[in-house]
């Protein structure tokens, strides 16, 4: 089972139309599932394109935070989940990238518990640039 991570906490995954490769041959797909090797650039995003899940197959692996930022300047505004070892230290810079939510499972939820995360659930105020003002 996998839980899902957003500003207000933990809850279950909503997501039921599944996800596609983003080289599909059923059309156009309403949600990718795509890897941290995957070029932003060709994604085709088109109107029907609700939901883009990026892979974080280990937490040392930044580049899904690169490609979310870059999906963001390209326009796309539907869903951006991060799936995978997020840990609940990156949430903060998963939602400044432009990730909407985290997919994690039950395990990583075990060892990070929702107080967790909720403690880096206010991601525009505890930035570098906040504390420089402050």
């Amino acid at each position: 089972m996998t839980i899902l991570v957003t500003d207000t906490g933990f809850g279950p995954d909503d997501w039921t139309h599944g996800f596609e490769p983003p080289s599909t041959e059923n059309g156009l797909p309403r949600a990718l599932d795509i890897g941290p090797e995957t070029d932003p650039e060709t994604i085709p995003l088109h109107p029907g394109l609700e939901m883009i899940r990026v892979s974080f197959p280990i937490f040392a692996d930044g580049r899904g935070f690169g490609i979310a930022r870059l999906l963001r300047l390209r326009g796309f505004s539907g869903r951006l989940r991060a799936q995978g070892h997020v840990l609940a230290d990156q949430f903060a810079m998963a939602r400044r990238a432009g990730f909407d939510e985290v997919e994690i499972d039950e395990t990583l939820a075990a060892r990070q518990p929702e107080p967790s995360w909720i403690a880096r659930s206010d991601w525009r105020s505890h930035d570098y640039q906040a504390r420089l003002r402050g």
